[in-house]
């Protein structure tokens, strides 16, 4: 057996073997602290006040960290915005005297702490499995996450799909209902989807 079959049949039983998870019906509310945390492949554009010489646009680096003219090696991942702008201020301080700077992200990334991950039959293709991340965004649900991929899979059996969610430091996984939001226009099946998220959508039995 080759190791792409292999693989298809190991994760066509961890599937199977997670079904019947129990059901995510009590919807949460999003959290009033979420910030978003700079991860690997942001793009960070540096804004000096009145230094318009030293205002930089910089990618964050895969090992976290970012480097300009002035500021050699400055971990930033794991950082918000305004703490970030605190450490480059810091960081200019002995160049500049009393510098203010604003940061803006883009090309959002983020740390996988935040990120919602997908696996499974997505994207409305006939693919056996695939597999993607994407930045979480306040207000997230359900039905806006299906829209962003296009929709589950053709052989997708969206009322046996899972969200493995992390509550209080412990991992759970519970059931939801694709094809009653998606088929039927079950609004009380849009949950929403908090940063962290993994969606599994398991592959129908025929």
């Amino acid at each position: 057996m080759s190791k792409f079959k292999t693989a298809a049949v190991l994760l066509s039983m961890f599937f199977l073997i997670n079904c019947g998870h129990p059901p995510l019906n009590e919807n949460v509310e999003i959290p009033s602290d979420y910030t978003y945390i700079i991860g690997p492949g942001d793009s960070i554009q540096i804004f000096v006040w009145d230094n318009p010489d030293i205002s930089q646009s910089v990618t964050v680096r895969p090992d976290g960290k970012i480097s300009t003219p002035l500021i050699d090696e400055l971990l930033v991942i794991g950082k918000t915005p305004t703490q970030l702008a605190r450490a480059v201020e810091a960081s200019l301080s002995q160049f500049v005297r009393d510098p203010l700077v604003s940061i803006i992200v883009g090309g959002f990334q983020g740390v996988y702490e935040q990120q919602v991950r997908i696996i499974g039959q997505i994207g409305g293709g006939s693919n056996r499995y695939s597999a993607q991340k994407m930045p979480y965004k306040k207000g997230m649900t359900l039905l806006d996450l299906l829209i962003q991929l296009g929709g589950i899979g053709e052989y997708g059996d969206g009322n046996r799909s899972s969200i493995i969610r992390t509550i209080k430091g412990k991992t759970h996984q519970f059931g939801i209902r694709i094809d009653d939001l998606v088929e039927d226009g079950n609004l009380s099946a849009n949950i929403n989807i908090l940063p962290g998220d993994i969606l599994i959508v398991p592959e129908a039995f025929f």
